[in-house]
């Protein structure tokens, strides 16, 4: 019995032992993202062990708006960045520092992600649907950011100049959810888990979608060249994130009707993860869910459309084009 015992404990040892190797040798990397929908596959893949599985040590590192992620990507803060597209990441990979290697979240009807918001005296006094934002002071995390972009495919859409609205850059999503609450600011472009709040507390009025007003690819995966020269790591990462694509768009999306994802026995394990990550209840992500491709494709005609229409604007430098900027060994087009 003592010898069992005694080939029982060295076998655990071994096992012990053989585990701190495996932890030793697993890659490093740190992840740039935002408490948001628009990442859930990496909180799925990253709370679910995937990464671990694949031999992936991976941090996540939170921000409050898109810009600093890239700022932080090229620098070496984090290894890749998962956010939504700005003129700022625009222009470092134009310079060659940054590189899309992925798709992910997208603004697609049906969806809810990006909305508009009126404070409560603007729609009193007429603010009724995003149309009406010509002439209106708008504020929004940045100038040429996502929402930036998304403004401009709306005045297009209706044909109002954008040089009419008076941009407010507050550089992040609080500062300007507070502007629109403050009555400082006559809307705002905001995710909805940011708007819900203040919608919530009657801080504000909802507009519409942009998902349903202007379709866009939103959000990216990106890194700096220096990791691309490590295959290994970011073919792991790269290889987690399309099963963690395809497991939120199988069983998340797919169940998804008016813009609401139901709870169930399926879908509660994945709600739960989005939510502790998002600092979000359960009952509020349901509707909160950012259209991500199931194959973590690229829509690489409408990016090179986002840097046309940021050059035009002055807010983008000029000299390169999509096919720059994406590292093409990696990125699945669509």
């Amino acid at each position: 019995m003592i010898g069992i015992a005694r080939v029982a404990a060295l076998s655990l040892l071994a096992m012990m032992a053989m585990g701190t190797v495996r932890a030793e040798d697993a890659l490093k990397a740190k992840v740039g993202v935002l408490r948001l929908s628009s990442s859930a596959p990496v909180f799925i893949a990253q709370d679910k062990g995937y990464f671990r599985d694949a031999g992936l040590d991976i941090e996540l590192k939170f921000f409050d708006a898109a810009q600093p992620i890239a700022v932080a990507t090229t620098s070496g803060d984090v290894d890749f960045g998962v956010t939504a597209f700005t003129a700022g990441l625009y222009n470092l990979a134009g310079k060659g520092v940054l590189k899309v290697i992925g798709g992910m979240s997208r603004e697609k009807a049906g969806y809810p992600l990006i909305g508009y918001f009126a404070s409560n005296n603007a729609y009193a006094a007429g603010l009724k649907t995003p149309k009406d934002l010509a002439g209106k002071r708008i504020a929004m995390t940045q100038v040429g950011s996502s929402f930036h972009y998304s403004l401009g495919l709306l005045a297009d859409k209706y044909g109002f100049k954008l040089s009419d609205v008076k941009i407010v850059p507050l550089q992040s999503l609080s500062n300007a959810a507070a502007a629109l609450k403050g009555e400082t600011v006559d809307a705002a472009l905001l995710p909805i888990s940011t708007a819900r709040k203040l919608m919530d507390d009657g801080g504000a009025k909802f507009l519409g979608w942009v998902g349903d007003e202007t379709p866009w690819q939103l959000g990216a995966v990106f890194t700096s060249p220096k990791t691309l020269t490590n295959k290994a790591l970011v073919t792991k990462f790269l290889g987690v994130l399309a099963k963690a694509d395809r497991e939120y768009h199988d069983v998340i999306l797919a169940s998804m009707k008016d813009g609401k994802a139901p709870i169930n026995d399926k879908t509660k394990p994945l709600l739960e993860i989005i939510a502790k990550y998002t600092n979000l209840p359960v009952e509020q992500v349901v509707g909160n869910c950012a259209y991500i491709d199931p194959d973590g494709k690229l829509d690489v005609k409408n990016v090179d459309n986002q840097i046309k229409w940021l050059q035009e604007q002055g807010f983008a430098d000029k000299g390169y084009d999509a096919d720059t900027i994406i590292a093409k060994d990696y990125v699945k087009a669509d």
